[in-house]
Protein backbone atom coordinates (compact mmCIF):
# COMPACT_ATOMS: atom_id res chain seq x y z
CA UNK A 1 0.00 0.00 0.00
CA UNK A 2 1.42 3.50 -0.89
CA UNK A 3 -0.22 5.50 1.99
CA UNK A 4 -3.63 6.44 3.86
CA UNK A 5 -5.36 9.63 3.42
CA UNK A 6 -7.47 11.20 5.73
CA UNK A 7 -10.25 13.57 5.93
CA UNK A 8 -9.76 16.01 9.01
CA UNK A 9 -13.13 17.67 10.68
CA UNK A 10 -14.74 14.60 12.12
CA UNK A 11 -11.94 12.37 11.46
CA UNK A 12 -8.91 13.30 12.77
CA UNK A 13 -10.87 16.43 15.00
CA UNK A 14 -13.66 18.50 16.60
CA UNK A 15 -13.29 21.71 15.59
CA UNK A 16 -17.05 22.68 15.37
CA UNK A 17 -16.68 25.16 18.80
CA UNK A 18 -13.94 27.50 17.90
CA UNK A 19 -15.07 27.71 14.30
CA UNK A 20 -18.57 28.57 15.42
CA UNK A 21 -17.16 31.41 18.13
CA UNK A 22 -14.79 32.91 14.60
CA UNK A 23 -17.90 32.78 12.00
CA UNK A 24 -20.21 34.41 14.27
CA UNK A 25 -17.33 37.25 15.34
CA UNK A 26 -16.90 37.71 11.48
CA UNK A 27 -20.48 38.15 10.34
CA UNK A 28 -21.06 40.33 13.25
CA UNK A 29 -18.16 42.77 12.68
CA UNK A 30 -18.58 42.70 9.05
CA UNK A 31 -21.98 42.26 8.09
CA UNK A 32 -25.43 43.57 8.83
CA UNK A 33 -27.14 39.72 8.93
CA UNK A 34 -29.14 38.15 11.31
CA UNK A 35 -26.92 34.61 11.55
CA UNK A 36 -25.89 32.54 14.06
CA UNK A 37 -23.61 29.68 13.87
CA UNK A 38 -23.50 26.71 16.39
CA UNK A 39 -21.52 23.35 16.69
CA UNK A 40 -24.27 21.30 15.56
CA UNK A 41 -24.86 23.29 12.42
CA UNK A 42 -21.31 23.13 11.24
CA UNK A 43 -21.75 19.38 11.81
CA UNK A 44 -23.53 19.26 9.08
CA UNK A 45 -21.57 22.06 6.74
CA UNK A 46 -18.32 20.27 7.61
CA UNK A 47 -17.21 17.97 4.23
CA UNK A 48 -18.72 20.49 1.85
CA UNK A 49 -16.78 22.38 -0.50
CA UNK A 50 -16.59 26.23 0.87
CA UNK A 51 -18.88 27.39 -2.06
CA UNK A 52 -21.26 24.76 -0.54
CA UNK A 53 -21.18 26.71 2.81
CA UNK A 54 -21.18 30.05 1.88
CA UNK A 55 -24.66 29.33 0.22
CA UNK A 56 -25.60 27.12 3.08
CA UNK A 57 -25.10 29.91 5.43
CA UNK A 58 -26.26 33.48 3.77
CA UNK A 59 -28.43 32.12 1.52
CA UNK A 60 -29.87 36.04 1.42
CA UNK A 61 -26.23 37.14 -0.20
CA UNK A 62 -25.51 37.50 -3.91
CA UNK A 63 -22.54 35.18 -5.28
CA UNK A 64 -20.14 38.12 -4.74
CA UNK A 65 -21.24 38.79 -1.17
CA UNK A 66 -21.06 35.18 -0.21
CA UNK A 67 -17.75 34.45 -1.05
CA UNK A 68 -16.19 37.98 0.15
CA UNK A 69 -17.94 37.07 4.13
CA UNK A 70 -17.34 33.84 3.77
CA UNK A 71 -13.71 34.55 3.23
CA UNK A 72 -13.35 36.34 5.91
CA UNK A 73 -15.29 33.89 7.87
CA UNK A 74 -12.42 31.39 7.21
CA UNK A 75 -9.53 34.31 7.83
CA UNK A 76 -11.27 34.47 11.52
CA UNK A 77 -11.19 30.99 11.92
CA UNK A 78 -7.95 30.10 10.94
CA UNK A 79 -6.58 32.76 13.36
CA UNK A 80 -8.57 31.63 16.29
CA UNK A 81 -8.05 27.89 15.43
CA UNK A 82 -4.58 28.88 16.14
CA UNK A 83 -5.15 29.57 20.04
CA UNK A 84 -8.57 27.49 20.16
CA UNK A 85 -7.99 24.32 18.30
CA UNK A 86 -10.08 21.42 17.89
CA UNK A 87 -10.06 18.15 19.88
CA UNK A 88 -8.30 15.53 18.58
CA UNK A 89 -10.25 12.31 18.84
CA UNK A 90 -9.01 9.90 21.39
CA UNK A 91 -6.00 7.64 19.53
CA UNK A 92 -5.64 10.08 16.97
CA UNK A 93 -2.08 10.84 17.95
CA UNK A 94 -0.81 7.59 18.68
CA UNK A 95 -2.45 6.22 16.02
CA UNK A 96 -1.32 8.35 12.90
CA UNK A 97 2.78 8.41 14.18
CA UNK A 98 2.33 5.13 14.83
CA UNK A 99 1.09 4.47 10.82
CA UNK A 100 3.51 7.22 9.76
CA UNK A 101 6.11 4.05 10.90
CA UNK A 102 5.52 2.06 8.16
CA UNK A 103 3.08 3.76 5.56
CA UNK A 104 2.69 7.18 4.48
CA UNK A 105 0.26 9.55 5.81
CA UNK A 106 -1.77 12.65 3.69
CA UNK A 107 -4.76 14.51 4.58
CA UNK A 108 -7.05 15.61 1.85
CA UNK A 109 -10.42 18.10 2.71
CA UNK A 110 -12.92 20.32 1.71
CA UNK A 111 -11.02 23.04 3.51
CA UNK A 112 -9.33 26.43 3.01
CA UNK A 113 -6.00 26.90 1.83
CA UNK A 114 -4.30 27.17 5.84
CA UNK A 115 -6.31 24.95 7.21
CA UNK A 116 -4.70 22.02 7.29
CA UNK A 117 -1.67 23.75 8.37
CA UNK A 118 -3.56 24.85 11.08
CA UNK A 119 -4.23 21.58 12.50
CA UNK A 120 -0.52 20.28 11.58
CA UNK A 121 0.93 22.73 13.93
CA UNK A 122 -1.83 22.71 16.76
CA UNK A 123 -1.86 18.86 17.18
CA UNK A 124 2.07 18.35 16.79
CA UNK A 125 1.32 16.30 13.89
CA UNK A 126 3.41 17.79 11.19
CA UNK A 127 6.32 14.88 11.03
CA UNK A 128 3.72 12.52 10.51
CA UNK A 129 2.14 14.19 7.74
CA UNK A 130 3.79 13.93 4.48
CA UNK A 131 1.23 16.15 2.29
CA UNK A 132 -2.02 17.69 1.75
CA UNK A 133 -4.47 19.43 -0.56
CA UNK A 134 -7.67 21.23 -0.09
CA UNK A 135 -10.51 22.60 -1.90
CA UNK A 136 -8.83 26.07 -1.35
CA UNK A 137 -6.06 25.13 -3.35
CA UNK A 138 -8.15 22.99 -6.42
CA UNK A 139 -11.03 24.56 -6.55
CA UNK A 140 -12.35 21.41 -7.63
CA UNK A 141 -14.81 18.35 -6.01
CA UNK A 142 -12.81 16.47 -3.57
CA UNK A 143 -12.47 13.14 -5.41
CA UNK A 144 -10.64 15.44 -8.05
CA UNK A 145 -8.64 16.93 -5.20
CA UNK A 146 -7.46 13.04 -3.95
CA UNK A 147 -6.62 12.62 -8.04
CA UNK A 148 -4.60 15.63 -7.91
CA UNK A 149 -2.44 14.42 -4.46
CA UNK A 150 -2.04 10.89 -6.12
CA UNK A 151 -0.70 12.71 -9.18
CA UNK A 152 1.37 14.78 -7.74
CA UNK A 153 2.95 11.75 -5.24
CA UNK A 154 2.80 9.01 -7.31
CA UNK A 155 0.21 7.09 -4.95
CA UNK A 156 -1.45 3.98 -6.35
CA UNK A 157 -2.51 1.94 -4.10
CA UNK A 158 -4.40 3.94 -1.10
CA UNK A 159 -7.35 4.55 1.04
CA UNK A 160 -9.21 7.41 2.44
CA UNK A 161 -10.38 7.64 5.63
CA UNK A 162 -14.04 9.81 6.11
CA UNK A 163 -17.01 10.31 7.98
CA UNK A 164 -19.66 11.82 5.26
CA UNK A 165 -21.59 10.26 2.55
CA UNK A 166 -19.88 13.14 1.06
CA UNK A 167 -16.20 11.25 1.63
CA UNK A 168 -17.93 8.13 0.36
CA UNK A 169 -18.69 9.35 -2.75
CA UNK A 170 -15.13 11.02 -3.16
CA UNK A 171 -13.66 7.80 -3.24
CA UNK A 172 -15.89 6.57 -5.82
CA UNK A 173 -15.20 9.42 -8.35
CA UNK A 174 -11.35 9.04 -7.21
CA UNK A 175 -11.65 4.96 -7.37
CA UNK A 176 -10.59 4.09 -4.25
CA UNK A 177 -11.34 2.22 -1.21
CA UNK A 178 -13.12 4.20 1.59
CA UNK A 179 -12.76 3.85 5.21
CA UNK A 180 -15.77 4.73 7.17
CA UNK A 181 -15.10 6.87 10.47
CA UNK A 182 -18.10 5.87 12.01
CA UNK A 183 -17.69 8.34 15.41
CA UNK A 184 -17.70 11.21 13.40
CA UNK A 185 -20.32 13.76 12.01
CA UNK A 186 -22.30 11.68 9.39
CA UNK A 187 -23.26 8.55 8.24
CA UNK A 188 -22.28 6.22 4.96
CA UNK A 189 -25.21 3.36 4.94
CA UNK A 190 -23.30 2.37 1.69
CA UNK A 191 -19.79 1.73 3.52
CA UNK A 192 -18.11 -1.96 3.38
CA UNK A 193 -15.51 -0.66 6.18
CA UNK A 194 -15.80 0.65 8.89
CA UNK A 195 -14.26 1.91 12.31
CA UNK A 196 -15.93 2.96 15.66
CA UNK A 197 -12.52 4.46 16.71
CA UNK A 198 -9.07 5.45 14.84
CA UNK A 199 -7.46 3.33 16.84
CA UNK A 200 -8.47 -0.21 14.63
CA UNK A 201 -6.64 1.37 11.88
CA UNK A 202 -3.48 -0.72 13.64
CA UNK A 203 -5.32 -4.03 13.48
CA UNK A 204 -6.31 -3.08 9.97
CA UNK A 205 -2.73 -2.20 8.56
CA UNK A 206 -0.19 -3.21 11.23
CA UNK A 207 -1.34 -6.78 12.39
CA UNK A 208 -2.33 -8.32 9.84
Amino acid sequence: MDGIIFDVDGTLWDSTNSVAEAWNQAIAEHSDLDVRIDGPMLKNLFGKTMDEIYHAVFPTLSKEEQQKLGDICFEYENKLLETKPGILYEGVRETLLRLSQSTRIFIVSNCQCGYIEVFLKTTGLKAAVQDHLCFGETQTSKGMTIRTLMERRKLRDVVYVGDTQGDYEACLEAGIPFIFASYGFGNVPAAEVRISRISELLELFLLL
